[in-house]
This record gives C-alpha cells, structure tokens and sequence, in this order.
C-alpha cells in the first residue's frame, strides 16, 4: 500500500513536494527579526528553556556536536561555550537566510572558531554514520515534510552511546489554560508578527504548526521508534514548551 502524499502547513493540507519551499518561505521573511520575535513572544522565556535544555546534555572538550534547524545560532553558542575551545559545532539549517543571520550574530559575538555552518535538509543529512556525540534540535522539527525521516537521519549520525534532545512547543498540562493560550496564540501573536516583520501570515502558520504537532507522548514514541532509547521527557512552562531526551545504544 502507498504512503500519505500530502502533508501539513499549519492547518492546511498540501503535497509533500510543496512543504519545503512554502517552510523557506516563511523563514526568509522572518529571518532578520526571528530573535526579536522569539523575545516578544515568549516575553525572553525561550532564553531559559534553550539554557536549561542544553545544561541537561553532557558535553565534553573534543566533542563533535550537530544542532539540526539550529537557525540563527543560540542553542551552538550555548553548547560552544560549554566545549571550552576543543571541539565543534555543526550548524545545520535548510534556510539560508537563517544561517546568514546566525553567522552574522555569532561573529559579531566572537564565536568563529569551531564553527561549521551546513544548509540542507534534515531528512538527508550529509553527514557519515556514527559521527556526532550529541545532536539537537530546537524549535525546528515541527517545519519538516516527514518527521520520522528526520528523526532516523538524526539517529543515524549520533555515534553509538550519543544523546539526543528536542527542544520543541508542546500540549499545555493544563488543559483549563488552553482558552486562554489559544487567544493569546491565534489573536495577539500573529499581530505581533505584523508589526515587527509586516508578516502576518508567517507568524499564523507558526501558530497553527504548534497546534498540529505531535503531544508529549506522541513525540516520544516516534522517537523510540525512529531508533532512540529511554526517551523521556520534561514540560516547560506547563507544557507550552517540552525537552525530550534519548540515547541511540
């Protein structure tokens, strides 16, 4: 029997051969004020789930370290830092736009060496088997065409013993606060969107992918399947974001 051939943007179904190029879309328009977005959105919040998600990584001089979708650059600086000038950082993103923005802010920042910056896609990654001690993804794997082919190539390229973390929005664990987020959410965020990128549209699609992504639980048994072991979990801001975490053995 034959595979699904569409996919979702937001809350509109489309072929799978059109999510990539509608998804660059997005990301080329918000590029260059994604940072100020993320802060005015969040209210900075998202700062404390990216340090709080990469201080639960064990992270040693020499590593090897790959962040999928890692756009303009947070979750690599605050992972650099922590390999104290031995090893390397891969920053891989299918945006180019976002990874010229990244570079940019990273420069300027004095972060240079022990820096790779790859575009591509994350169902392909370009990368050998067995290659990366840790390897990430934050607030990215919700925008690709297939997530179960994204997970197996982020599996693939962990070596043997390596972790795995996604940082990603999630279902709140409160469900009496879901009218209230949802306003937030559908009225407020993508006039926020409007007014700081005159987009309106892309901050709308950000919106309705959070809502169209998989629970918590859902997550993790796509994770298990796609080859990770002792996969868990941990809520942030009572679920309005989630860190899942596992090893491939």
């Amino acid at each position: 029997m034959s595979g699904p051939t569409t996919t979702h943007f937001g809350f509109t179904d489309i072929p799978f051969s059109e999510k990539v190029g509608r998804v660059r879309e997005v990301f080329d328009s918000v590029a260059d004020k994604y940072d100020l977005m993320n802060d005015l959105m969040s209210l900075g919040v998202h700062r404390a789930w990216k340090q709080f998600a990469v201080r639960r990584l064990r992270i040693n001089p020499g590593d090897r370290l790959l962040d999928v979708a890692g756009g303009t650059g947070d979750i690599a600086r605050l992972m650099h830092k922590r390999l104290a000038g031995q090893g390397e950082v891969t920053i891989f993103d299918i945006n180019g736009s976002m990874l010229r923005r990244g570079r940019e802010k990273l420069t300027n920042q004095g972060i240079v060496s022990g820096i790779e910056w790859v575009q591509g896609n994350a169902e392909e990654l370009p990368f050998p088997d067995n290659t990366f001690h840790t390897v990430t993804i934050a607030f990215g794997i919700r925008n690709v065409t297939q997530i179960e082919n994204a997970i197996k190539e982020m599996v693939r390229v962990l070596r043997p013993g390596g972790q795995f973390l996604c940082l990603e929005f999630s279902k709140l664990a409160l469900p009496y606060l879901q009218p209230a987020y949802d306003t937030y959410s559908f009225n407020i965020l993508p006039e926020i969107g409007h007014y700081v990128t005159k987009d309106r549209d892309s901050y709308q699609y950000l919106v309705e992918s959070i809502r169209r992504f998989p629970n918590q639980e859902s997550l993790k048994t796509l994770l298990e399947e796609g080859g990770l072991h002792g996969v868990r979990y941990h809520n942030l801001s009572l679920g309005v974001a989630a860190i899942h975490f596992g090893r491939k053995v």
